[in-house]
């Protein structure tokens, strides 16, 4: 495959490098690339510049208890008990009566997920949008199949007691189209408008509004303290 002569490969095999969806031999592969192709790696600086933010967002999980099992199983820094090989497999003779409950488990199981992400939002576009210092503030997506946004702010957004932020898409030409009001903090679901998305719109914006929104029908009347772009989902 000649990746050089294909753009939307190439950006799209970046974003996944960034994502570390892109795993195996194909990441090897694409890190062998990047040493030789300068364009390449700017494609993929671009991608992390806008994927980092993202992470200003995500909630800290806790391993769960088999990864560090699994950890110190490769490391040798634990002997395995009489127990835990019982139940890796030495009296598998027990254990066989139960595959075939196991089995139909797993496909109700997995029918069920496939009934919940069918109801799951879809994302389409993602915006990260930073104040002036570059530090993130709020994450947009836009859910075309349910027509709505959800915007979540991150910590130290809140305004003052009689301030509101209020979210705009602003058009390369044209005045700024009001996305709503926003919370003073967490998550919103806002109905996502005919003119939040498009080639016409240059960036999402955040200005600081009396209570109630702005009273300029035109746009903002406060200050734009957050702003940033759409990027296409994959």
């Amino acid at each position: 495959m000649n990746y050089r002569d294909n753009a939307a490969l190439r950006d799209k095999l970046a974003a996944e490098y960034v994502l570390g969806t892109l795993r195996g031999g194909a990441r090897r592969r694409f890190e062998g690339w990047l040493h030789d192709d300068a364009a390449l790696r700017n494609i993929t600086r671009d991608w992390a510049d806008r994927l980092t933010p993202m992470g200003e967002f995500a909630p800290a999980v806790t391993p769960p208890r088999r990864v560090w099992r699994a950890i110190e199983h490769r490391l040798h820094l634990r002997t395995a008990s009489a127990w835990e090989n019982f139940w890796r497999g030495s009296a598998p003779a027990f254990w066989r009566p139960l595959g075939l409950v196991a089995m139909v488990a797993t496909l109700v199981l997995a029918v069920t997920l496939v009934q919940w992400r069918n109801n799951q939002p879809s994302v389409d576009y993602v915006a990260t949008l930073s104040d002036d210092k570059a530090q993130a503030a709020l994450l947009v997506t836009a859910d075309r199949r349910h027509g709505a946004l959800d915007v979540r702010l991150a910590a130290g957004t809140t305004p003052a007691a009689d301030r509101v932020l209020q979210l705009w898409a602003v058009p390369k030409a044209g005045a700024p189209r009001s996305l709503g009001v926003l919370p003073r903090s967490g998550t919103v679901r806002l109905r996502l408008p005919a003119g939040a998305l498009g080639d016409d719109v240059a960036l999402l914006a955040v200005s600081v509004e009396p209570l109630g929104g702005s009273p300029d029908p035109t746009g903002p009347s406060g200050p734009i303290v957050y702003k940033g772009g759409w990027v296409q989902a994959m």
